[in-house]
């Protein structure tokens, strides 16, 4: 008899959840109310996408890309009781306690959260003479206590680990340009105190065209890694550069546990890609982003969060033995 998967993380039985549509064969499906944010929630945004929620009280907290009307990226709080209905406070996150050196507001997007020990951490890609890995902490998502950038510009997809690994806290991030990166790979660092970060090590590449082109151009880590006795589940964005434009997509990565740098296996084929009207067509077409998601271990339910055309934001369901399962069939390591 095979042995059940171990699914770490905190039990989530009031996670929003649907069934699996009749007579589907996907490992991951959409939710058939999707978009569960739209572009206008606030009386100032253009655009909510791209954002992080975390199990919060007796309901769920996030950080959440809210481009205005300026077209400035801006980060909001916000709150709901069941991860589907949101309520999104009209004015932006305001940081304290940065040096000041590094704590003028530029531009802020792209967030992940994750709790780790006695708060949660929240990275995002942070202006400071071009985009980096910006760092805060929170108890109660009310103040917000900015530490040092992870990184040198430039970088993105700044991931973090809900533990620390061998004694430290580690980060998934892809290195890039100052803009739209033409190419990208996913490290992997470590800090023993969120300030000073180093031994950087490489994860995984772009795929080849000829054996899985959703991935060839570009990736980055998405939501939280979720710690199983298979190894860490990944969720990761691939990008393939199309005659229509960039195609943003994603699918999954097993991580050795102990040594997270090393991929144990990579899904071919993708989980999600551009398909529905809210996921072509928008402020910037074909795109499918992951930051985040919620999931229940007994259950092993998983809700992922994805930005659809940098525009609006919909969720996708999935068992995470599945998906499990799907990577190592699929893989191509």
């Amino acid at each position: 008899m095979a042995t059940k998967l171990k699914i770490e993380g905190q039990a989530l039985p009031n996670m929003p959840w649907e069934d699996r549509p009749a007579g589907s064969k996907e490992t991951m499906w959409r939710y058939s109310a999707n978009p569960i944010i739209g572009r206008d929630a606030l009386s100032t945004s253009n655009s909510i996408f791209n954002s992080a929620v975390v199990p919060f009280g007796d309901g769920f907290a996030g950080v959440f890309r809210c481009d205005d009307t300026n077209r400035r990226m801006r980060l909001h709080v916000g709150f709901s009781k069941d991860g589907i209905n949101w309520d999104i406070e009209e004015e932006d996150i305001q940081l304290t306690g940065g040096d000041e050196e590094v704590g003028k507001w530029v531009y802020g997007y792209d967030p992940r959260v994750t709790w780790i020990e006695d708060r949660f951490y929240v990275t995002w890609c942070n202006g400071y003479h071009g985009p980096t890995i910006g760092c805060a902490w929170t108890k109660d998502f009310k103040v917000f206590h900015q530490l040092e950038n992870a990184f040198l510009p430039f970088n993105r997809n700044g991931v973090m680990f809900p533990r620390k690994i061998n004694g430290r806290f580690a980060m998934l991030s892809r290195p890039s340009d100052n803009g739209h990166t033409p190419f990208g790979d996913i490290f992997y660092s470590e800090s023993p105190d969120m300030e000073f970060w180093g031994r950087h090590r490489h994860v995984m590449a772009p795929a080849a065209f000829e054996d899985s082109a959703w991935q060839c151009m570009k990736i980055g880590a998405g939501p939280i890694p979720i710690e199983t006795s298979e190894g860490w589940l990944m969720i990761y964005h691939g990008v393939l550069r199309s005659a229509n434009g960039y195609v943003y997509s994603f699918g999954s990565a097993l991580l050795d546990i102990n040594e997270p740098w090393k991929v144990l296996a990579r899904s071919g084929p993708y989980l999600i890609a551009p398909r529905e009207i809210y996921e072509l067509a928008g402020d910037v077409p074909n795109v499918t982003f992951p930051c985040a998601s919620l999931h229940d271990p007994e259950t092993g339910r998983i809700a992922v969060y994805y930005g659809c055309a940098d525009t609006v934001t919909g969720v996708a369901f999935g068992y995470i033995d599945e998906i499990v399962e799907f990577t190592k069939r699929t893989s191509i390591v």
